[in-house]
C-alpha cells in the first residue's frame, strides 16, 4: 500500500472518529487537523511501532486528541489517541495537553458501527506540540503518558515541512464553545 492510500484511509478513519455522534452524551468535533511527517519514536508498552499518520481533533467541550494510526502488519485498526482537556497555548508556538486518558483501538475491540470501540485507559502524561496552529505550520510533537498499570506510551513525531490540513467542523449544540488552540 503507497503512502498516499495510508493516508487516505487514515484520514477517512479519523474522519468517522472526529465527525458528530449520534449519542446524546458524546460532544461533536470542532476542529481536525492532518499533519505530514514522520513518527521518531512510538512506543506502546515498550514495544516499538512506526506510524501510518498522525491527526488532531477537539470537541465543542475542549477534549483535544492527538490520534496515531500505527503501521501494524497484524492489525490495520491499530489506533492510539493521546487525548486530555486543558490544552493551552503557552506562546504563540507551543500547545501543551496535559493527558488524562489514553484511547486504544485495535481489530480485536468491540465495533459499533463497523468501526472499533476504544479501551479508553486512564492516564497521566502530557503532549506538547511545537508549531503555530494559526499559521498551520507545525515542527513536532512530543507525548508520554503512563497509565495506571504502568504501562507508558511515547510518542515523537517531526513534521515534513507541509502545513497542516485543517477542517473546521460546525457546532451541532448550543452553549459556550470550547477553548481551541487555533484562536
Amino acid at each position: 500500500m503507497t503512502m498516499r492510500t495510508c493516508w487516505h484511509a487514515f484520514a477517512v478513519a479519523a474522519a468517522l472518529l472526529a465527525t458528530p455522534s449520534f449519542a446524546a452524551d458524546d460532544p461533536d468535533t470542532i476542529i481536525f487537523a492532518m499533519m505530514s511527517g514522520k513518527c521518531r519514536t512510538l512506543k506502546i508498552a515498550g514495544q516499538d511501532f512506526t506510524c501510518r499518520a498522525v491527526a488532531f481533533f477537539q470537541t465543542e467541550e475542549g477534549r483535544a486528541n492527538f490520534t496515531v494510526a500505527l503501521d501494524d502488519p497484524d492489525d490495520d485498526s491499530h489506533i492510539i489517541t493521546f487525548s486530555g482537556d486543558n490544552g493551552r497555548r503557552p506562546e504563540a508556538n507551543l500547545y501543551e495537553l496535559p493527558i488524562d486518558r489514553m484511547m486504544l483501538k485495535s481489530k480485536d475491540r468491540p465495533k459499533a458501527d463497523g468501526l472499533p470501540v476504544p479501551f479508553i485507559e486512564a492516564s497521566a502524561g502530557m503532549c506538547k506540540q511545537v508549531g503555530n496552529f494559526v499559521t498551520m505550520q507545525m515542527s513536532t510533537i512530543s507525548c508520554t503518558a503512563m497509565d495506571k498499570s504502568g504501562k507508558k506510551y511515547e510518542l515523537q513525531y517531526e513534521s515534513d515541512g507541509e502545513p497542516m490540513s485543517v477542517r473546521r467542523i460546525k457546532r451541532m449544540r448550543v452553549g459556550s464553545p470550547g477553548v481551541s488552540p487555533f484562536d
